[in-house]
């Protein structure tokens, strides 16, 4: 089992950057020298699970960020033209 690993043997929700940096594999079984080499697929294929669902997260922050300014300056813009009359 993992480090990172519950008692139940599910993952926790979401990798932290002391968790991948700290992460120890297991060695490979008898016989074999290294890591175990389905933990270290396991372990990549979660990152980058990982990795997608925080770009989108950026992708979709991003967007909305930029409405947000272009709402605020199109409010802002319409507040001065009335102020103008």
């Amino acid at each position: 089992m993992t480090r990172d690993a519950r008692p139940d043997g599910t993952l926790s929700a979401r990798l932290h950057p002391l968790l991948v940096r700290d992460h120890q594999f297991a060695t490979a079984g008898f016989g074999r020298r290294g890591l175990d080499p389905r933990e270290v697929r396991r372990f990549l294929h979660r990152l980058a699970l990982e990795l997608a669902s925080l770009h989108q997260e950026v992708t979709r922050l991003t967007e909305e960020n930029t409405k947000l300014k272009r709402l605020l300056r199109d409010r802002r813009s319409a507040q001065a033209n009335r102020s103008l009359w």
